[in-house]
């Protein structure tokens, strides 16, 4: 098993933590990622690598996500079978909470399930305010844009099972927003979560974090927010059309018809534009794909606000039950069909070191030294 540590200008806490961990647990493997920190914290990495840590460089800044897929990348060539712990650099998780996190991946492993496992934190005691305040905003848009609870959003220390490490490099991003994104995907995707507690531990204030809690957490979610917004906009379009259209005439299913083309239209646009700026692809392939699923929306529309009506609800109370439904379902097909990134990442696949070299997406980008070690 490995423990991998990104790090980006990494205080003198870092040795200390190999060293540690090492001594604790000699079966860990630890490798360091140099985030391209410069010749400045040259001794704290020398440190690590006297601590019994092996270290890989990268020769600028790439974010941490980088750093994270490089490390990820590096153990399942040389290392496929083995499960990978990743921590922070900054001393916010103890020896004993990396090791909990470990343990937890070797009892899953031991019953033939695979997890990504959370280390989470309750956030008590003597926390900074804007870390408290950071992550409670953070775990409240997470639950928005997925409909999901996660203890916490924001941490580093979490285990990933040897099998699951080729779907998280597949996985887009290079910054922090890259772990939110992985948090995003866990249901899409199925794959089982698991949380362990462990200890809340901020040094110095965490005055050496480089993460914004708050402005990294709108970053990665700021696609769902404008879907949202576009969503609300086009079901006020709709809302009032159909009460118009139904006033008029006194039909619902034609007044439904009506009003979600005229709301489809001004959503599509928007959402083209706007939320998943995708201008630049084929408009015709989007807009029959999007016929395609507003034509499926407007059939459950239809039958819940049939049903629900028929059933004693009112217009209005029906129709907000019915969008609240139907808009998590929207989005994940928007954004995976009709609308997908040109750019996106495909699927990684585990390549074993006798076959390829490292994977890596500069391999210009980063020095290394030989491998040693153990398959765990």
């Amino acid at each position: 098993m490995f423990v991998l540590i990104p790090a980006f200008e990494p205080g003198p806490a870092l040795p200390g933590l190999v060293a540690d961990l090492r001594r604790a647990d000699p079966d860990l493997d630890v490798l360091v990622v140099d985030d391209g920190s410069g010749p400045a914290f040259a001794e704290v990495f020398a440190g690590a690598r006297e601590a019994g840590a092996r270290v890989v460089t990268h020769e600028a800044n790439r974010g941490k996500g980088a750093a994270l897929k490089t490390g990820l990348a590096d153990i399942a060539v040389h290392f496929p079978d083995a499960d990978v712990v990743t921590a922070d650099a900054d001393g916010q998780h103890t020896p004993s909470d990396v090791l909990r996190v470990a343990d937890a991946l070797r009892e899953d492993a031991g019953r033939g399930r695979s997890a990504l496992v959370l280390g989470v934190r309750d956030f008590g005691g003597d926390v900074p305010l804007r870390s408290r305040v950071g992550n409670a905003v953070a775990r409240s848009l997470f639950r928005v844009a997925t409909g999901r609870r996660v203890t916490d959003t924001q941490t580093g220390l979490r285990g990933i099972p040897a099998d699951r490490i080729p779907w998280v490099l597949g996985i887009p991003g290079e910054g922090f927003e890259y772990e939110q994104r992985v948090l995003l995907r866990l249901a899409p995707d199925g794959v089982a979560v698991r949380e362990v507690p462990i200890a809340t531990v901020y040094l110095a204030r965490n005055a050496s974090s480089h993460f914004r809690p708050v402005r990294d957490s709108l970053r990665v979610l700021m696609p769902v927010l404008l879907f949202a917004s576009s969503s609300l906009a086009a079901f006020v379009v709709d809302t009032i059309a159909l009460f118009v259209l139904d006033l008029v005439t006194g039909w619902l299913v034609p007044s439904i018809v009506a009003a979600r083309i005229l709301s489809a239209t001004v959503n599509f646009v928007v959402n083209r534009r706007v939320v998943f700026r995708a201008r630049d692809q084929a408009v015709t392939g989007q807009a029959v794909r999007y016929g395609v699923l507003a034509l499926a929306l407007l059939a459950s529309n239809i039958a819940w606000m049939s049903f629900l009506t028929e059933n004693g609800l009112a217009l209005l109370p029906a129709k907000v039950v019915t969008e609240g439904v139907l808009f998590v379902l929207s989005y994940g097909v928007q954004r995976a069909l009709v609308f997908p990134r040109a750019d996106a990442a495909p699927p990684a696949r585990t390549v074993r070191a006798d076959t390829a070299p490292l994977v890596t997406a500069d391999p210009d980008a980063m020095t290394t030294t030989p491998i040693t070690g153990r398959i765990r």
